[in-house]
């Protein structure tokens, strides 16, 4: 039977890496989707493991040709994008793929897959919860903050495009709540 995908997009500091993490623990034949980037592996990272490993040249070309779901620019020559041939063959293996994508990342795999996917958005309860949780985390200097708040504000602005909304006010009943949501698409 084939797989489903589910997308997770979020602010940066809602919990989204903690949430995927607890749900890749739960028994659902989850696997990540494993993306292409043009940036050179670091330290034991394996080709076709956590990345394919491309230059920006082979990254370009794969554009040119629509190889891509979805990709990003980040830097000048630094690229990160989803492979649709990577995807489809998870799929064909029978894995439910997972993705921690940017919004824009999110949307476009949600449109190309339709309803075999399932889009979550996990959200702040509120943009200064977020200013407490990323000052809190203490890695990151104020401006750093100031601009993850600026592109959280524009983020939030794509909830109602995603098919869930997660509030993380309570890290456990988010858990819950999107293990359920997820039980539910998978019918388990």
């Amino acid at each position: 039977m084939e797989g489903k995908l589910i997308i997770f997009s979020a602010p940066s500091g809602s919990g989204k890496s903690t949430i995927i993490n607890y749900l890749m623990q739960q028994n659902l034949n989850l696997a990540f989707s494993i993306s292409a980037t043009s940036r050179p592996p670091r330290g034991n990272e394996q080709h076709g493991v956590e990345y394919f490993f491309l230059s920006p040249e082979e990254f370009r070309q794969r554009i040119a040709n629509d190889e891509f779901l979805e990709y990003e620019e980040v830097y000048k020559d630094r690229f990160y994008g989803t492979l649709k041939e990577q995807v489809e063959k998870q799929l064909s293996a029978g894995q439910n793929v997972v993705f921690d994508v940017d919004v824009h990342g999110g949307c476009r795999i949600k449109e190309f897959y339709g309803s075999r996917a399932l889009s979550m958005f996990i959200q702040p309860p509120s943009i200064e919860e977020l200013r407490k949780r990323l000052e809190g985390r203490g890695t990151d200097s104020p401006e750093v903050i100031k601009d993850r708040l600026d592109r959280a504000e524009y983020e939030l602005s794509f909830a109602p495009k995603f098919d869930t909304v997660v509030i993380n006010d309570n890290l456990e009943e988010a858990q819950a709540e999107a293990l359920s949501q997820l039980r539910t698409f998978l019918q388990l």
